[in-house]
């Protein structure tokens, strides 16, 4: 048997890694600056997160939703705590791509709708109603384009109140930061615009947080730049998705259900969601963001990322928030990644915007690491 070839994929075999370093068979050091797409957000093999791994291996790996688990308990009060999101309840899944399918289900239960708003240059999964509100036909199968998404320009005003005034709108779901669609934002006057209008017409509003949450931005959650502080309540999303950082390696997704929400047995449900492990695994991650203030160094590490940007002219524009970052240049930048992999041994990231360059280090990186990073670039350049 070979594998179904659906990836094209760089020559480098990485075997081994620590905090950003990545060694390959041969031997040789390469910087991550891209986190396997943002997934790695403590660095890799965190003595912490090994040990806390270990630790419940040696107890019990795995059982169904069946029993009781304390440890999915004990994750969502850490997780209630260190979001300030402890006016929601938690529902584990294994990515964002299931999150995103939840929340659109939940949606659709709560309403007994089932059309979508979603945004051009959305990415929200690759699977059913998730991989549909997903701006890019290229990925979208027939059985996919059932489901009926209203696809929208991002902060365009008139067009998002003429289409939710439709009465015909289950959800509309929201990237804070366009991860995959280029690092585009919706502006906070167009957030609170949303959320306001999902409340007059009884439309679940979901945050996608899969990319931007845990930290990544700055702050635990994208969408909570653009709280108003006199109006704290004029952006709180219904439903919350998460993964990827969740997780730093390990496969593990869920969504923030807000409280309004009342469950019933079998409504929602996974074997493997939230299993013994998955939860050992997120709660490492949380007691890392916490104990070592990472989430503080994302927006510190930010800032200092567009100082050094302003040194390069060929940059022409920096996207994005904390260290979900990117550098638009005026040309497609697939070259330019070949030679920062290939001779300066650095893993970036791509985007549809050809022409931007996605920066989505560990959060426990260093102003160093950034200052390497930018050395290499200069050449590169060159």
């Amino acid at each position: 048997m070979k594998l179904f070839d659906v990836y094209p994929l760089y020559d480098v075999t990485p075997v081994s890694a620590k905090g950003i370093e990545v060694w390959d068979q041969k031997g040789e050091k390469y910087w991550d600056f891209y986190g396997g797409h943002a997934v790695i957000s403590i660095g890799h093999t965190h003595p912490h997160y090994v040990k806390r791994i270990e630790d419940q291996l040696e107890k019990i790996a795995f059982y169904s939703n069946s029993v009781q688990n304390p440890v999915q308990k004990e994750l969502a009060e850490k997780l209630g705590k260190l979001s300030g999101c402890e006016n929601y309840d938690l529902f584990m899944c294994n990515s964002g791509a299931e999150a995103n399918e939840n929340a659109l289900k939940m949606a659709s239960f709560h309403t007994g709708k089932a059309k979508v708003i979603a945004f051009k240059n959305s990415f929200h999964g690759r699977t059913s109603a998730a991989v549909a509100a997903t701006d890019n036909p290229k990925i979208n199968a027939p059985i996919n384009l059932q489901q009926e998404v209203t696809f929208l320009p991002l902060n365009d005003f008139d067009a998002f109140e003429k289409a939710i005034a439709s009465g015909d709108h289950c959800a509309v779901i929201l990237e804070a930061i366009q991860g995959v669609g280029g690092l585009d934002e919706p502006t906070t006057e167009f957030y609170q615009f949303i959320a306001q209008k999902c409340k007059e017409n009884n439309v679940v509003l979901i945050a996608d947080e899969v990319q931007s949450g845990y930290g990544r931005s700055g702050k635990f959650f994208g969408f909570q730049h653009h709280m108003d502080t006199e109006r704290s309540r004029s952006v709180q999303p219904d439903i919350i998705s998460i993964a990827k950082g969740m997780g730093n390696g390990f496969p593990v997704g869920g969504i923030l259900i807000h409280e309004s929400f009342k469950p019933s047995y079998g409504l929602l449900g996974t074997t493997f969601g939230g299993n013994h492990l998955a939860c050992s695994a997120s709660l490492a991650v949380l007691e890392v963001l916490e104990n070592e203030d990472l989430i503080t160094n994302a927006a510190e590490l930010g800032a200092y990322f567009r100082e050094k940007a302003a040194d390069v002219p060929e940059i022409k524009k920096v996207k994005g928030r904390g260290l979900m970052i990117g550098l638009e240049f005026d040309f497609e930048v697939a070259e330019l990644r070949k030679k920062l992999i290939y001779e300066h041994h650095m893993f970036t990231g791509s985007a549809n915007n050809k022409k931007l360059l996605r920066f989505l280090p560990a959060l426990n990186i260093s102003s160093e690491h950034i200052d390497l990073f930018f050395e290499a670039l200069k050449k590169a350049l060159q």
